[in-house]
């Protein structure tokens, strides 16, 4: 049985590109869950995943990419009754990115799977279960994440969250904040970004931010830092990894390549939490920090993502 699983979204991203003979948008599979399981599949990790997609030419491809990498799929869903969410996406000269997605409680996949559909067994024999925020904004989905997060506590598993703040998906900012700090209670491993961090917390600076966090029950805090790389807190201390230096191109998946790298080494060690030194804590972020990099020089999420032999390559270099 797998080690790390996910649950939540799969769906495909397509990317804007530019070429010779015009401009056009190239599909690709994403979504955060898969693409943090994907990460941690090609450096060698035992993952599954758990979701809903459409039974259409999406969901099968989706489910295809996920057999090529090896990852369980005893947690997919493929329904005729829903369709495969899509993100279209498109990077801005800001170096910000621009989302539409294609996404209606009534229609799409993903957030329709319920609490009766996961497959708890996958749960019962892994070592951490990664969840997001995308599959919080709708019923049944949120029910049955929160369910399957609480399940996993139950269980002694490891809990890893993504806040992956998409403000476009919810109805209500207010009702959003809510659930994702609730969602944030339930983890033992949190990565965020310093605008997501403000939002779990809203507190004054990141340090009274990655405290609060801390007092709640979070036992290890990962703040992404794009070019500038991540910090990394426990109770043990704090401390910042620089990032590497790679010509940027798209950065869509390269916070999820940096978490899947990060939960693989930790699983990798083998080692409780409250045991890790501060090596192979560092090891596990520049890690992260690696395939974060290399992820961001091509483009799309899932088919950047790098190799071990390109991973081991930059890290020499």
């Amino acid at each position: 049985m797998p080690d790390i699983v996910s649950i939540g979204e799969m769906l495909v991203d397509m990317t804007y590109f530019r070429s010779e003979s015009g401009e056009a948008f190239m599909p690709a599979a994403g979504g955060a869950p898969a693409n943090v399981v994907s990460m941690a599949a090609k450096l060698g990790a035992s993952t599954g995943f758990i979701g809903k997609m459409g039974r259409d030419m999406f969901g099968f491809m989706l489910r295809e990419q996920l057999n090529k990498l090896g990852i369980d799929t005893g947690g997919v869903i493929l329904d005729p009754n829903y369709m495969t969410t899509l993100a279209f996406v498109k990077n801005m000269p800001d170096g910000d990115r621009d989302f539409v997605f294609y996404r209606a409680p009534e229609v799409s996949a993903d957030i329709n799977i319920r609490y009766g559909e996961v497959n708890r067994s996958m749960i019962d024999e892994c070592k951490v279960l990664y969840y997001g925020s995308l599959c919080l904004t709708n019923e049944p989905s949120k029910t049955a994440v929160l369910s399957a997060v609480e399940y996993a506590k139950h269980k002694g598993r490891l809990t890893a969250y993504d806040p992956n703040w998409r403000p476009m998906l919810w109805e209500d900012k207010d009702a959003a904040i809510l659930t994702i700090r609730q969602a944030a209670k339930l983890a033992d491993i949190v990565k965020v970004c310093e605008d997501e961090l403000q939002l779990l917390t809203d507190s004054a600076t990141l340090v009274m931010s990655i405290a609060k966090l801390l007092s709640q029950g979070v036992k290890i805090v990962i703040v992404t830092q794009g070019a500038k790389g991540c910090i990394v807190a426990t109770q043990k201390g704090i401390e910042t990894y620089p990032s590497y230096n790679v010509d940027i191109v798209d950065t869509l998946g390269a916070g999820d390549s940096f978490f899947g790298a990060f939960l693989y080494k930790l699983c990798a060690i083998g080692k409780d939490i409250d045991e890790l030194e501060p090596e192979e804590i560092g090891q596990m972020a520049m890690l992260g920090n690696a395939c974060g990099a290399l992820t961001s020089s091509r483009r799309g999420a899932i088919p950047a993502m790098p190799s071990p032999d390109e991973v081991r390559a930059l890290i020499r270099a």
